[in-house]
């Protein structure tokens, strides 16, 4: 199945302090990555290309990365997804800046059911809570995104047992 899925969010920043904020993916002090309610995205040695990496079962690699335009990533797992996610960055005007986040791949096989019942959901969700803590660093008026009810419930199944 064709997978395009594309988030995107203006920012009423330059290009340089957007870009500075997401220099802080997968490091200790990300500024855009929703950690505090999501698998943190992890990669060994930084992001560089070549790097593996990835949040929870979901593994990619770095395919390109230039800091002020493109982080491209190549999926490995989960089994059936084909292709590759990045986040692209685009001056609109001197003080306005968009981050765009997209996925294009082809899903076959168990990917396909795992992308449709749970991931595409679970995927929108956390791409609008990074987004909104990106945007949060540059305002009083802290944004949060509601979870939908079928995102509750996936992430409810999710918990670990008592």
């Amino acid at each position: 199945m064709k997978v395009l899925n594309i988030h995107k969010r203006i920012i009423k920043q330059p290009k340089e302090k957007v870009t500075a904020v997401l220099k802080t993916l997968a490091t200790e002090n990300d500024k855009i990555w929703p950690k505090e309610k999501w698998l943190e995205m992890k990669f060994k040695d930084g992001i560089k290309v070549g790097a593996k990496g990835g949040h929870g079962p979901i593994r990619y690699s770095v395919e390109k990365y230039n800091p002020d335009e493109i982080i491209q990533f190549r999926f490995s797992k989960p089994e059936g997804f084909n292709g590759i996610h990045k986040f692209e960055i685009t001056e609109l005007d001197t003080h306005t800046t968009e981050i765009k986040h997209t996925i294009d791949m082809n899903t076959t096989g168990k990917g396909t059911y795992n992308w449709l019942f749970a991931v595409r959901s679970l995927h929108n969700a956390l791409l609008e809570d990074g987004l909104d803590k990106l945007e949060n660093n540059f305002s009083t008026e802290q944004k949060s995104t509601n979870w939908n009810f079928w995102v509750k419930f996936l992430r409810k199944q999710m918990e670990p047992k008592k």
